[in-house]
C-alpha cells in the first residue's frame, strides 16, 4: 500500500498551498475514520453467510482474525478489499467535486488514515506498549473486543463512534461472550 501511497502524496504535495487540498485530505481522513467503525460493525460482523464464497471472503476479512487475533497474516486488510474501496470512495468524491486534484488529495487522506489504522491495529495485537494514554486506551478496548465481547468496542484508531452509538461500555459491566473467538457460531439474536 505504501508503494501506491507515495505517488499520491507526491501528486498532492504540488497543491498543498491551496486550502481546498487540505480540506480534501481531512475529509478523506474523517471518511476513513468513520468507515473503520461502520465496516467493522456492519460488514465484518454480519450474520454468518450461507453462501460458501461469501463465507470464505468474510472469514478471511474478519472471522478468522477473531479465531486467532495474533496471526499476522490475518491482521492486515487484504489489497483485494482495500483497493476497490479506495477506488469507489474516490470515484464518489470525484463525482461530487468534479476535480481530479481534490480527489487525489482526498485519496491521500484516505490512504494515509488507512496506513495509520493498520499501524494501530498492529500495535493492538502485538506486545508493543503505546506511548500515550489515548493509545493505551484504544489498544485495551480493541483487545476487549477480541477477548471479552465482540459486540462492543469496534473502533481501532478511536472510540468516538463507539461512544456515540452506544458500543463503548465499561468492560466491568459487559459479560464475556461465548462467541468472541468464533463469530461463525453466533445466533441471529446476538448479531448487531
Amino acid at each position: 500500500m505504501l508503494v501506491l501511497f507515495i505517488p499520491v502524496v507526491i501528486y498532492t504535495s504540488i497543491d498543498l498551498l491551496y486550502y481546498g487540498t487540505w480540506i480534501a485530505i481531512v475529509v478523506g481522513m474523517i471518511g476513513y475514520a468513520l468507515s473503520e467503525y461502520m465496516i467493522h460493525r456492519y460488514l465484518f460482523h454480519i450474520k454468518t453467510p450461507k453462501n460458501p464464497f461469501l463465507l470464505k471472503m468474510i472469514k478471511r476479512l474478519h472471522y478468522d482474525h477473531h479465531v486467532d487475533p495474533s496471526d499476522l497474516r490475518l491482521l492486515f486488510l487484504p489489497l483485494w478489499f482495500s483497493i476497490p474501496n479506495f477506488v469507489i470512495s474516490s470515484s464518489v468524491f470525484y463525482l461530487i467535486t468534479q476535480n481530479l486534484q481534490l480527489t487525489i488529495a482526498f485519496l491521500a487522506g484516505v490512504m494515509g488514515y488507512f496506513l495509520y489504522y493498520e499501524w494501530k491495529h498492529y500495535v493492538a495485537h502485538k506486545p508493543i506498549k503505546p506511548r500515550t494514554q489515548l493509545g493505551r486506551t484504544i489498544k485495551k478496548t480493541h483487545l476487549w473486543h477480541h477477548f471479552k465481547n465482540e459486540n462492543y468496542w469496534y473502533g481501532v484508531t478511536h472510540t468516538t463512534v463507539d461512544k456515540t452509538l452506544g458500543t463503548y461500555k465499561d468492560h466491568k459491566y459487559v459479560e464475556k461472550s461465548e462467541t468472541v473467538r468464533n463469530l461463525e457460531k453466533r445466533s441471529r439474536k446476538n448479531v448487531n
